[in-house]
């Protein structure tokens, strides 16, 4: 059956870069600061466990989760001298996401300083030749 309506089509091209991408899933209170007029120098560390991500009073760590949809990430093409098509090209397939989990301060600080037996030996053992 023919219609009145013509169906538009958009071009969908497979065209990956070598770049490698990761999406990162930031909490919302992440997310508030960074998009503020005065958004913090955030770092990245190394610990045992994973990578850490430092913001002025918070860490949190990276954790690489895997999923089994893939996400495409898309580009707008743009029409060429040999084409009058404008579309979308895939420019990558991504297959993890990185979310971060929010550490405890005392983690994130190495934790309260443990009772190792020696409170007042310092002031004992050096404040006598005083």
């Amino acid at each position: 059956m023919p219609t009145s309506q013509t169906t538009q089509k958009i071009p969908l091209r497979h065209q990956p870069d070598d770049t490698g991408y990761r999406l990162i899933e930031l909490p919302p209170e992440l997310e508030s600061l960074l998009e503020s007029e005065n958004a913090p120098v955030l770092t990245l560390e190394s610990s045992e466990a994973s990578a850490l991500l430092k913001t002025p009073d918070k860490t949190y760590a990276l954790r690489q989760k895997n999923t089994s949809n893939s996400v495409m990430l898309l580009s707008p093409t743009t029409s060429t001298p040999d084409s009058q098509d404008q579309g979308v090209s895939i420019i990558s397939t991504i297959h993890e996401t990185v979310e971060l989990e929010l550490v405890p301060q005392a983690v994130a600080t190495g934790g309260p300083l443990k009772n190792t037996g020696s409170r007042g030996k310092w002031h004992e053992r050096f404040g006598k030749g005083r």
